[in-house]
């Protein structure tokens, strides 16, 4: 078992990287720990925790700004936003439970240096598009910052925009900043049962071009669907397709009515009330219908209108679920076990019709024998290994995690 690093300030952090540097001694990088299993395996002789750099910095509410240590968990962030009816607009998911850990224990360095964004994507951009400033520590040991309180053009390099995504193989962040957004006052669902998945991502498309302001747009294969969906709803095993519209009370009753008519031609819709959507899209940000199994799932994104015919052609030649988001352009497909969890069918199938995957679940073994990540292009390898020797010149930070050398 590699030796574990706490420290509780930057200087700490700057100082315990620049010892690993020195001595070249690779080491893993995390918060909590709850995304640990995503990537490939890595050996190393110590891990460092940002765990204990913990604490909201500043906040303030009326330039709906917030900055916190790396370390703080997100669900702290949220109870602070909260008392001010604000919120994280582009809903940072929750990988504990369906990796087998806990909920809530994510912390908020993480929910931007992996860069995974829940439904809301589709109207109000990713996490690094909310990501607005940072200190971090390069693995020479050195503290640098990047950005500040404030949304502005600016020449040069975003590097808050080059770490989001990095998974810890660039720098390790030890404060970040974000801006946040008022919260909704109301949140309705819309809810076809039975769609084809073709005719679902034609829906979703369609409630997308519309000008009611769809915040949610998913489709869920019926297994999937039952985790989300009352009983009382859904009595049948069958396909749930969802929209939601979020806004003032007044302004979501009207809007729901006009998609509902909008799209008469999909067949019955039934609306989900306040207490029902919410419970339906908490479940989508924490992946309940993937949390009874530990088959390998992976987290596929292609072009909307290519969804379909993406677990079309797989279905083809692996047996698998499908669950998608953002009106068809992200697709979690859960496997069952196999040598290398579908990899070879998965990349064949991307390869024509466009897309990349992530192998988000999977034992041990199998994250050591395929590419969790996708296959990065000859250009893309080129610019990503200078971009790693600019940050970690050694290699020492989480080595190998999304690819060999990096």
């Amino acid at each position: 078992m590699s030796d574990l690093i706490s420290p509780k300030s930057e200087e700490e952090l700057a100082a315990a990287i620049a010892e690993a540097s020195a001595a070249q001694t690779p080491v893993e990088i995390y918060g909590a720990g709850s995304k640990r299993t995503v990537g490939r395996p890595l050996q190393t002789a110590s891990s460092i925790s940002t765990e204990r750099l913990k604490g909201i910095t500043l906040y303030e509410p009326n330039e709906l700004v917030l900055s916190a240590r790396a370390g703080t968990p997100l669900i702290e962030i949220e109870k602070a936003l909260a008392k001010n009816d604000q919120e994280l607009a582009f809903e940072p998911l929750d990988l504990g439970p369906m990796l087998g850990g806990g909920e809530g224990r994510g912390t908020i360095g993480a929910v931007f240096a992996t860069n995974l964004s829940g439904s809301r994507r589709i109207q109000v951009g990713a996490a690094r598009d909310h990501f607005i400033g940072m200190h971090a520590v390069n693995g020479r040991g050195e503290l640098f910052k990047s950005g500040g309180r404030v949304m502005k053009n600016v020449t040069g390099y975003d590097l808050c925009r080059g770490l989001a995504g990095s998974w810890g193989t660039l720098a390790v962040m030890s404060e970040v900043t974000m801006k946040v957004l008022p919260k909704a006052q109301a949140t309705r669902t819309l809810l076809f049962v039975g769609l084809t998945d073709e005719v679902a991502v034609d829906a979703m498309c369609s409630a997308l071009g519309t000008p009611f302001e769809v915040s949610g747009a998913v489709h869920l294969h019926g297994d999937f669907a039952r985790e989300l969906i009352d009983t009382d709803i859904l009595r049948r095993t069958a396909p749930v397709t969802a929209f939601r519209l979020e806004n003032f009370e007044a302004s979501v009753g009207y809007r729901v009515d006009r998609l509902a008519e909008s799209l008469t031609a999909f067949g019955k819709v039934v609306e989900l009330d306040g207490a029902a959507s919410a419970d339906f899209w908490r479940g989508m940000r924490t992946l309940k219908f993937l949390h009874e199994s530990q088959d390998p799932v992976w987290r596929i994104s292609t072009a909307p209108t290519n969804g379909a015919r993406v677990v079309t052609e797989l279905s083809k030649r692996l047996e698998c679920q499908a669950a998608y988001d953002w009106s068809g352009g992200l697709i979690w497909l859960q496997t069952t076990p196999s040598a290398d969890a579908g990899a070879s069918e998965v990349r064949r199938v991307l390869s024509e019709l466009g897309g990349h995957a992530t192998l988000i679940r999977a034992d041990t073994a199998l994250r050591s024998s395929v590419d969790v990540f996708h296959p990065m292009s000859s250009g893309v390898a080129v610019l990503s290994a200078k971009l790693k020797q600019s940050f970690d010149p050694v290699g020492i930070l989480n080595p190998g995690r999304m690819y060999p050398g990096f």
